[in-house]
């Protein structure tokens, strides 16, 4: 049992939560958890900039001692324009009132005693309510259901499809958890949902895989803090010398086998979200569990948390593509110097973005022997970009003409980006959003140019059923990669049945075509 299990009541407190959307963060929000003579107290507030364009001026959210919903205050503004909610609540009546360009509309529904409120108010989320879902959660069991109350929609159902524990760990300690995913059944449209608490019932944080949200606490997100989500027989920790800091990483070998001293090596290369080592998506730790199939069929295989994240050192907020790439360079020279590893046989697989991560490093010069990509881009960053807020925007219900604005805002923001120009207009929150390097880099990556420059054997596979990374994008790659003169045309993989997290199905197993593939595909150029 995780410490603190016993608990009838969550700790009150503060948390600050970092929001990201497709790898790049979006907005932040503070919430605070008080506990009153009356009850308890949810409060917060904070920013999403575009494709979301949603500000949360003022959440308040009232319960009884036993959690039983008692009045709502909400204050919004979404595309420049405000509006209020405020509900009261009886045992099993809800009573809104809907206040939007002056003009106030009533709303009363029905729910179920001690219902967990949360607003999704023109698709804009309040993270903070989801406080009170944990005190409902922890002791659930798979299967179970819920009621939600979906402000101002009306009330559903949220089902608990798995539970797992984990332990986040670093130098400082460790945080225990419980991971909870869950599908909230909105008719026509249910949304699958990943929640994460500490062994206090606080927040700690919320993934929508599906639209490539991600939201967690401050400290949670700590380069101290990894999840310890898998571990293999023959892992190892270990850490690679970079740039003026350490990559902390994990080196997974082959069982013992008679007669060979060196063997091929892999290093896995993963994406900004999630930047550990074992690039968990959808419950599913990817790298953890290609590591262990690749060792078992005879490889040395390396992954690593990427800089700035889990227990890696380095700087994330001055990183960008080619510094992540550097990265993947400083792990070949590593594995080029272990004893057991074939210095001819070295290949990198790069996952999503680390796909380009890995192309770039291949363009750099010969330590690389092969790459592999997963998931990853054929097309300019900025096309991509515009193609993922698009999708985003197409979940949403929107206006066609609020659609079409929030587009002609994001490529203002990405115009700005790449030439430093022509912020006028755009909130200085949002700027502070956006105008990074790494999603500089990522805007002005161009996978033609930058393969032109791989003279190294590629392989791309990729996911039929993957809904971050179009299938569409594995041929653009390939046709790029057709054009290279003296260099054998890439190999292309299909995963027929195969989703983000390279499973199929509900499963979370990695699905056993990848390894193999790999595997044979590396004898093949070796």
């Amino acid at each position: 049992m995780l410490a603190g299990a016993g608990q009838d009541v969550p700790t009150p407190g503060e948390a600050s939560f970092t929001v990201v959307v497709n790898g790049r963060q979006v907005g932040r929000e503070q919430v605070s958890l008080a506990k009153t003579s009356g009850g308890w107290v949810i409060t917060a507030s904070g920013r999403l900039s575009p494709p979301i364009d949603f500000g949360l001026d003022r959440f308040e959210m009232k319960y009884d001692p036993d959690w039983q919903p008692l009045e709502l205050a909400l204050d919004v503004r979404t595309g420049g324009v405000a509006s209020r909610v405020r509900t009261s609540f009886s045992l099993t009546t809800a009573i809104n009132e809907v206040t939007q360009a002056g003009k106030t509309v009533s709303k009363e529904d029905q729910i179920s005693a001690r219902t967990a409120v949360v607003p999704i108010f023109a698709r804009g989320f309040v993270f903070g309510a989801y406080e009170a879902l944990g005190t409902r959660l922890w002791d659930a069991a798979v299967n179970a259901e819920m009621p939600v109350y979906l402000v101002p929609q009306g009330e559903i159902k949220l089902k608990v499809t798995s539970i797992a524990d984990q332990e986040l760990t670093g130098p400082g300690g460790s945080l225990s958890t419980r991971r909870f995913e869950t599908t909230l059944q909105v008719p026509g449209q249910p949304m699958t949902a990943v929640v994460v608490y500490d062994s206090h019932r606080r927040l700690v944080r919320y993934e929508m895989p599906g639209i490539g949200l991600l939201v967690v606490r401050d400290d949670a997100s700590s380069v101290a803090m990894r999840p310890q989500t898998a571990r293999n027989p023959t892992d190892a920790d270990i850490f690679v010398p970079a740039n003026g800091f350490n990559l902390a990483g994990t080196v997974t070998t082959p069982p013992a086998v008679a007669g060979r001293l060196r063997h091929p090596a892999v290093l896995l290369v993963g994406t900004a979200t999630p930047g550990d080592r074992e690039q968990v998506i959808a419950g599913v730790p990817i790298f953890a569990q290609l590591a262990k199939a690749l060792a078992d069929s005879g490889h040395v295989v390396l992954r690593y948390d990427r800089r700035g994240s889990g227990q890696s050192g380095g700087r994330l907020e001055s990183a960008t593509l080619s510094d992540y790439a550097d990265d993947a360079l400083a792990g070949v020279r590593w594995l080029r110097k272990r004893d057991d590893v074939d210095k001819g046989r070295i290949v990198v697989v790069g996952y999503g973005e680390g796909g380009a991560a890995a192309l770039v490093a291949a363009s750099r010069g010969n330590d690389i022997d092969g790459v592999v990509t997963l998931g990853a881009s054929g097309s300019r960053g900025e096309e991509l970009v515009l193609r993922q807020q698009e999708r985003l925007l197409n979940s949403m219900k929107l206006s066609a003409a609020d659609r079409q604005s929030r587009i002609e805002t994001q490529k203002k923001i990405i115009a700005a980006v790449i030439s430093g120009r022509g912020w006028e207009g755009i909130p200085d929150p949002i700027r502070k959003q956006a105008d990074t390097p790494m999603f500089k880099s990522m805007l002005t990556y161009d996978p033609a140019a930058v393969v032109a420059k791989v003279k190294q054997p590629l392989l791309i596979i990729q996911g039929d059923l993957d809904t971050a990374m179009p299938p569409g994008e594995a041929d653009r790659l390939a046709e790029i990669a057709k054009t290279r003169k003296k260099v054998a045309a890439p190999e292309v993989i299909r995963l027929n049945g195969v989703n983000q997290s390279l499973a199929q199905g509900g499963d979370r197993i990695l699905t056993p075509q990848l390894a193999p593939a790999i595997a044979e595909w590396i004898k093949k150029i070796g």
